[in-house]
């Protein structure tokens, strides 16, 4: 076995611990509304999460895969593809711990441009598609705040209009939100596998005896077994900052904030990748909290907690900065070493 292939099982192995640590700061995304609201159980909010998380991964994972594999940097050799990883693990595992839900794709994208900083300058970066990626990080939770701001005064109307039939009304809700939890879980596989695994598509690739779109899907299985994982078992500390801390979710702020994160991780993912082959990987976090954010202020104003949502977003900052410093510390050393 050359070193290589021993430095390719390793970066895969770390790749997976990568993806359990996405799961747990991550599967909060979609799954806080349908748990905050009280309309399913945190066990069955987690099955249909696995379920459909799996499937966007594997159906559409690749969308975004490409942009983080290919599109960043020129290349990602071995040895840069474990500092990438290694990076992003210390710093989502940290958050993870302090309940806070940060964003894994601006983690292992800030890794990325680390590693990069580091090997080619920043001249030999693709300073386009960064541009286009942090564009979206600022663009992505204001697009959630509106739809689901829009979302909020829609469904109101339409609560209105039903009279005094609650019941009937509750019923419906309920039926939706757990539908747009499954639009949701979907649409994060799509977008959030590529946290973990995107950055082996050329490497695991280059022998030339795996296809790239079997490659891709092979990655985004592996990838998203990992994310459900994380979910499952470390998950709950970030669902409960999301589902009980942010805001008071009821039934049609949940279904507003819900429907709109579904929403706009799903256009993101694919609109741009059918439009230029690059699918953006936004931060399913900013989009879910923007979309809590936008239903909790088209419901009343002061339901927000501003503590905990400025809490976030110092987390948020910390993570772009934090991230290149320790990829590219972490790569300068091991070119070192190795």
């Amino acid at each position: 076995m050359d070193a290589h292939t021993i430095l390719l099982i390793i970066g895969l192995i770390l790749a997976f611990i990568m993806a359990i640590n996405i799961g747990g700061n991550d599967a909060a995304n979609p799954t806080s509304p349908t748990v905050g609201s009280g309309t399913l159980s945190l066990k069955k909010t987690l099955i249909l999460f696995a379920l459909f998380t799996i499937l966007g991964a594997s159906l559409q994972g690749f969308m975004v895969m490409k942009t983080i594999g290919s599109g960043i940097v020129p290349s990602i050799d071995p040895v840069g593809a474990i500092a990438i990883v290694l990076g992003a693990n210390i710093w989502v595992f940290l958050a993870s711990m302090r309940g806070m839900a940060i964003s894994t794709g601006h983690a292992i994208i800030s890794a990325v441009i680390g590693y990069g900083i580091v090997k080619f300058s920043i001249s030999g970066m693709n300073l386009a598609i960064i541009g286009s990626i942090v564009t979206s990080w600022v663009t992505s939770p204001l697009c959630a705040l509106a739809v689901a701001f829009v979302v909020y005064r829609l469904i109101s109307r339409y609560a209105s209009r039903c009279g005094s039939n609650k019941k009937k009304l509750e019923n419906f809700f309920k039926i939706a939100l757990i539908v747009s939890l499954c639009f949701a879980a979907y649409s994060f596989g799509a977008n959030d596998v590529s946290h973990a695994t995107g950055i082996y598509i050329q490497i695991a690739g280059e022998g030339g005896s795996v296809p790239s779109q079997t490659t891709m899907f092979l990655l985004a299985l592996y990838g998203s077994i990992g994310i459900v994982i994380g979910g499952v078992t470390i998950g709950k500390r970030v669902i409960k900052t999301l589902a009980f801390k942010v805001t008071r979710l009821d039934l049609m702020t949940a279904l507003s904030a819900s429907t709109a994160n579904a929403i706009v991780v799903y256009a993101f993912a694919t609109v741009p990748y059918l439009i230029w082959g690059y699918g953006l990987p936004i931060s399913s976090s900013y989009a879910a909290v923007g979309a809590i954010i936008g239903a909790s202020y088209a419901r009343s104003r002061k339901s927000v907690n501003a503590g905990m949502s400025l809490t976030l977003v110092s987390y948020w900052i910390m993570t772009v900065p934090i991230n290149i410093a320790i990829t590219g510390a972490i790569y300068y050393l091991l070119e070192i070493v190795l």
